[in-house]
Formats: structure tokens, C-alpha cells, sequence
């Protein structure tokens, strides 16, 4: 399993090797800004840079599974998500 990781933007600016290691062992980590969410540094799911479409609907599973309710995926789409 992915470990998640949330790190200030100070800090990720400071340890950004190290974080790149994690991410290269499968993490993920969200970039910080006063205590919000602001980016995320992620695995490349394959060797041209693309994520892949099992990927995808994997990510949106999660979505589902943490909302509690169907997700719309157009929406999201339109959204630009």
C-alpha cells in the first residue's frame, strides 16, 4: 500500500531529494501551504510519464469509496480534474 505523506511547502522546497526518493518507493505526498492542500507529488505510473487508464478508475474508486456517494466522473472532467 501507498504510504501518504503531508509536508509543508517550506519543508518540501528544503528536502526535496528525499521526497523524490519517497515518491520513487511508491508514496505520495501532499504539498502544504498554511495547513491546506495545495499540490501532490506522485509516482509516474509508467515509463512514458502517462498514468495509465487502470490507474485512473483505481483513483476514482477511491474517490468513491471516501465520499461516501457515486462521483460523476464528466463532472470531474469538466472540471478540469
Amino acid at each position: 500500500m501507498k504510504t501518504k505523506i503531508f509536508v509543508s511547502a517550506f519543508d518540501a522546497k528544503t528536502h526535496l531529494s528525499r521526497l523524490l526518493q519517497e515518491v520513487q518507493g511508491g508514496s505520495s505526498i501532499t504539498i502544504t501551504k498554511r495547513g491546506k492542500p495545495v499540490a501532490r507529488l506522485v509516482p509516474v505510473i509508467d515509463d512514458r510519464g502517462r498514468t495509465t487508464s487502470e490507474e485512473i478508475l483505481r483513483q476514482f474508486d477511491e474517490i468513491r469509496k471516501k465520499s461516501g456517494r457515486k462521483v460523476n466522473i464528466k463532472k470531474y472532467i469538466e472540471a478540469g480534474r
